[in-house]
This record gives C-alpha cells, sequence and structure tokens, in this order.
C-alpha cells in the first residue's frame, strides 16, 4: 500500500487552503473584473465629454458662420432667408462629406500593420 501521506493535505491544513483559496479568487475576481470596469468608465467618461466639446464647438462655428454670410449678403428679410438656406444645404453637405470620409470599422477593427511578425500574407 502506498502512503498518501505526503501527497494529501492534512485534515489542519484544509481550512488554510480553504482561505488561501478565497483569498486568490477574490484577488482575481478584482483583477479581472472590478479593474477593467473602472478602466472602461474613465475610457466612456473621456468619450462622452469628448463628444460634447465636439458638439458645442460644431454648434458654435455654425453659428458664427452664418452670421459670416449674412453679414456678407446685402441687407433685407429676403437676403437673410437666403443666407439660412445656404448655410443650411452648406451644413448638410458638409456632413455628408464627414459621413463618407469616417472609415466604416467597428470598435474592435485595427488597422494592421504591413508586416507584423508571424504574418502569413
Amino acid at each position: 500500500m502506498v502512503s498518501t501521506v505526503g501527497i494529501m493535505a492534512q485534515l489542519q491544513d484544509i481550512s488554510r487552503l480553504t482561505g488561501e483559496f478565497v483569498e486568490l479568487a477574490k484577488e482575481y475576481l478584482l483583477q479581472e473584473t472590478v479593474e477593467p470596469a473602472k478602466r472602461l468608465g474613465r475610457f466612456a467618461g473621456y468619450s462622452i465629454g469628448a463628444a460634447a466639446l465636439w458638439a458645442v464647438a460644431l454648434v458654435l462655428l455654425s453659428v458664427a458662420g452664418l452670421r459670416a454670410l449674412i453679414g456678407v449678403l446685402p441687407t433685407g428679410a429676403y437676403w437673410e432667408a437666403l443666407g439660412y438656406v445656404l448655410f443650411a444645404f452648406g451644413l448638410v453637405g458638409f456632413i455628408a462629406i464627414l459621413i463618407k470620409l469616417v472609415p466604416d470599422r467597428g470598435v474592435h477593427d485595427v488597422a494592421r500593420r504591413p508586416h507584423e511578425p508571424g504574418d502569413q500574407t
């Protein structure tokens, strides 16, 4: 018969091993769930802040452009209305160009470098 004293844990070690397992499991869960969630929250916060700043900039530049266009045109209600219409068409055209120029990529798509190690192409 083979002695299992060296292989199996002693009865006194089971509580210590269980405590170690619980501590390791807590550390692992913190490392793999809480820390990535914090990084994701920080990224989302910066992204929302940047989007808000871009929106404010677009509105302010649009108003400035509209006022500049109306200032160039002759005075009168019809000329002012023409300025609004022209600027609306110009803004729609600008947005269409931006949409066309932005690449259609997903969040996880990453542009590959031409010669990565292990690349078969």
